[in-house]
């Protein structure tokens, strides 16, 4: 017990994290009917293990400190740039893969032999987005 306690921080979003991704793969095995173990690891999709790992930490840290503490102030603004992160900056990024992997794709257009497509699915819808901070904030209450 004591070492869960002196952890907590470390543990709990990384078994929030493991959980949503664990559901990605079932979600993806269920939907395609094929294993995907690439999921585990993966970005992108619904919901967002990024929002949910910052939000759950934000809400331990606020529970714990106060939301008037610097540190929930810190956690809270590292969530914010992660999460816009997660929807805008990677988001975009995966969909200029994707417009580069047709184009690559089209015979004779651009002469350029790709070893492998680029990986697409990087970042996060807004919804994405908010189910995962909503999913970590709840998460925090518990713990």
């Amino acid at each position: 017990m004591d070492f869960y306690v002196q952890y907590k921080y470390l543990i709990i979003p990384v078994v929030t994290w493991f959980c949503i991704q664990l559901f990605k793969v079932i979600w993806d095995l269920v939907a395609t009917k094929k294993f995907n173990f690439k999921r585990i690891m993966g970005a992108g999709g619904m919901p967002s293990s990024h929002s949910a790992v910052v939000m759950v930490l934000t809400t331990m840290v606020g529970k714990a400190y106060g939301i008037e503490s610097p540190i929930f102030a810190m956690s809270l603004v590292f969530s914010a740039v992660v999460m816009y992160d997660a929807a805008g900056v990677r988001r975009a990024a995966g969909k200029q893969a994707k417009m580069l992997n047709k184009i690559a794709e089209t015979p004779g257009l651009t002469g350029l032999q790709m070893q492998e497509k680029l990986v697409e699915v990087l970042g996060h819808t807004p919804m994405q987005v908010i189910v995962g901070a909503t999913i970590g904030v709840i998460v925090g209450l518990i713990f």
